[in-house]
């Protein structure tokens, strides 16, 4: 017996940073608005609201290039307390219709509704009701977008931005498929968006005239799933439980470093913020240690290597190694870990820098 065709939700916040401080303080309400660092210190852009953005100001934007853009803009500081406390609220609204949520950040999720009971099974009605009391109890708005797999759900929740619905029924999947860019399939960044397009490919519909052996030789393993997300079919699951993956801190620093002995003074705090992460997240197992640098010149390198425990003396040799690439000062300093695949803590990873008592 063939099992019954999913119904996702995919449910993304609206300028959710921008939308709580709105809410908050009304008098931001009409203003252009965006949650960042400060433009002095290279800030970054966080998120901003509806009226800063046609100024052409965006998320991950250097604040002093959103000021540039629009001089009125009001730039405050993230308040991630509240940030969080509002997104508790939102998926306790969530539960409250199905237990299958995965969530991809404190402002989005995927909902699998399949099997839920409300409105007669009814993910359209799902969505709107959903919508509707994040509005009445959280006090901001979402977006939504109802499909039968996450691509399509993740695509639809950006269609009709900000505060709205769109429904992608699956007769209607072909149809919707064949006019979308490639650069909205999942996993298709600017880098591979200009390959596809220098092959001829700009959207779907030139994407499925491919056959898939094609398609294998040009992108290996992606191929595949390019073939597949040009047909509008997507396969993976809602996953309630996503595993961490890496766990790291950065800092930008208001001046470049000017050397490799000034990164070496920036380390000792830098890990100590990481071991503190680390801890805050359960102290996970790991296997490898990194550290990135970007240098002034916005170029950036990573150097890793095997590690089970956070070891001062192996991120200062990774310094060394990163640092060497470039040699030239430097922008912004990062550490962090990669995750063990087995779950399995190594005895030595109880000890933070060092084997220490």
């Amino acid at each position: 017996m063939d099992a019954p065709q999913r119904k996702i939700i995919h449910i993304d916040c609206d300028c959710f940073y921008a939308a709580i401080e709105m809410r908050d303080d009304p008098s931001l309400a009409d203003i252009p608005l965006a949650v960042g660092g400060r433009p002095d210190a290279r800030g970054v852009i966080a998120t901003c609201n509806y009226i800063a953005r046609r100024y052409g100001v965006h998320s991950a934007m250097a604040s002093a290039t959103a000021i540039k853009r629009c001089p009125t803009l009001k730039i405050i500081p993230p308040d991630m307390a509240r940030y969080r406390a509002a997104s508790q609220q939102i998926m306790e609204i969530y539960r409250d219709y199905t237990e299958l949520i995965e969530p991809l950040s404190l402002d989005e999720a995927y909902l699998d509704v399949t099997a839920s009971p409300h409105h007669k099974g009814s993910a359209t009605r799902i969505a709107e009701e959903i919508r509707a009391r994040i509005r009445a109890e959280v006090g901001i708005t979402a977006s939504a977008g109802v499909a039968p797999n996450k691509f399509l759900a993740k695509v639809a929740s950006d269609w009709n931005k900000p505060d709205g619905l769109c429904v992608i029924r699956p007769q209607d999947v072909a149809s919707f498929v064949a006019t979308l860019p490639v650069a909205k399939i999942h996993g298709v960044g600017r880098v591979t968006a200009e390959r596809l397009a220098a092959l001829g490919i700009n959207s779907c519909a030139d994407l499925a005239a491919w056959p898939i052996d094609k398609l294998a030789e040009q992108f290996g393993r992606f191929g595949e799933r390019l073939y597949q997300m040009a047909r509008g079919i997507d396969p993976r699951p809602v996953e309630t439980e996503r595993p961490r993956k890496s766990l790291s801190v950065e800092e930008t620093f208001v001046h470049d470093l000017p050397d490799l002995a000034a990164c070496h003074a920036e380390l000792p705090a830098l890990l100590t913020q990481l071991a503190e992460r680390w801890q805050r997240a359960g102290s996970p197992p790991f296997k490898q240690l990194t550290v990135k640098i970007k240098f002034a010149d916005f170029t950036q390198t990573t150097a890793e290597h095997l590690g089970h425990r956070l070891d001062a003396e192996g991120y200062a040799t990774l310094l060394d190694v990163a640092w060497a690439r470039g040699a030239r000062p430097v922008r912004l300093l990062g550490v962090g870990v990669r995750m063990s695949e087995d779950g399995q803590v190594q005895p030595e990873q109880l000890t933070l820098f060092g084997s220490g008592g």
